[in-house]
């Protein structure tokens, strides 16, 4: 089967040496194979000219070179963003979006087809969840971009872990495709460059903590009681509120990082200055940052986005009470950008 060869995203450098030393080549060459594709952007063994041709042939025989084919692209009519919906090699679906602004190239990406979390406002809850990706079908959304933007002379500058899925649930595969992207004798992209967001599983803050690393956490948080928050995130019935907080304030006490908590703006539920107020008392003496954003519309939630003068006085509020918070543009409504929403429309069972 087409799926049996590995998808050369999926190996790290150690792993495409010993790949390298087992078809009788140097172990220089797997070097020259990871440049190729992670500084070079190369995508097809053919592409490869320095190697010799025997090598490239094995290569193209051994290796699958792509796990992800487009299914649909979809451009905002301000050409800010773009989505593309993927299929993988087992015929599922994920999305991945590109955030243009004026000095930055954003890529948001997913980290599993579908999701387990529930979360009633999500497209991606709605779907329910059908599997992990692979580390290396994490890395090539990444690289997919990359390539279109070179060939206008840019590159990527951030990527969020916050499309489709929750990265914490697939935990080893998330942080093994950063590692291979911050590599520096590849793509070389800064440790700080990524964000890795969750609905909250405990557990894997605190691990992520014990790790030590330089890349940015966000919090999904969404309301400040755990009626409210349960009946949006069935995690908040798992892992409440006071054992969420607990766990990120180890976090910034052994990582002494700031962290961001995410809020999607509900008109008349969560957008209230009481709403704010009761999130600076939760949040007070935190180092932490707040994103508000309004709700990208779903076809399964009756909510929608607060309007921008809510947002503001949303942010006045938490900003009074010396809770740093921005409030962020919502990016590619007319193409449903919001995770999971192109994908639930092109599902395969």
């Amino acid at each position: 089967m087409e799926t049996e060869r590995p998808l050369i995203f999926d190996l790290d450098l150690d792993q495409l040496k010993e790949l390298v030393l087992s078809w009788g080549e140097p172990a220089y060459r797997a070097k020259q194979i990871w440049q190729g594709i992670y500084c070079q952007l190369w995508q097809t063994p053919q592409e490869f000219t320095p190697l010799p041709a025997s090598l490239r042939e094995k290569m193209a025989a051994e290796l699958r070179f792509s796990g992800l084919t487009p299914a649909a692209v979809l451009k905002s009519s301000d050409h800010q963003t773009v989505k593309t919906l993927f299929r993988l090699a087992d015929g599922r679906s994920i999305e991945a979006v590109l955030m243009r602004y004026e000095h930055r190239q954003t890529l948001c990406i997913s980290s599993q087809a579908g999701c387990a979390m529930g979360c009633a406002f999500c497209a991606t809850g709605q779907m329910g969840f059908k599997r992990h990706l692979s580390s290396g079908e994490i890395v090539e959304q990444v690289m997919v971009y990359a390539r279109q933007l070179k060939q206008e002379g840019k590159a990527v500058t951030n990527v969020v872990v916050m499309g489709m899925g929750e990265p914490f649930h697939n935990y080893a595969n998330t942080l093994a495709a950063i590692d291979r992207l911050n590599h520096p004798d590849g793509f070389n992209l800064g440790a700080r460059r990524f964000t890795i967001s969750t609905v909250g599983l405990v557990p894997m803050i605190r691990q992520f903590a014990l790790e030590r690393r330089q890349i940015n956490l966000a919090i999904s948080l969404h309301a400040s009681d755990d009626e409210l928050r349960a009946s949006m995130m069935p995690v908040d019935k798992r892992y409440p509120i006071a054992e969420l907080m607990q766990a990120c304030r180890e976090y910034i006490d052994a990582t002494k990082r700031r962290l961001t908590f995410e809020w999607a703006l509900i008109q008349g539920v969560n957008d209230t200055p009481e709403q704010a107020r009761a999130l600076a008392h939760l949040l007070k003496g935190m180092l932490c940052h707040v994103n508000v954003i309004p709700l990208n519309p779903t076809h399964q939630f009756s909510g929608t986005g607060s309007t921008r003068e809510r947002a503001e006085a949303f942010r006045a509020e938490l900003e009074k009470a010396g809770i740093p918070c921005t409030v962020r543009l919502r990016r590619g409504i007319d193409i449903q950008a919001g995770c999971g929403q192109l994908a639930t429309e092109h599902a395969a069972d």
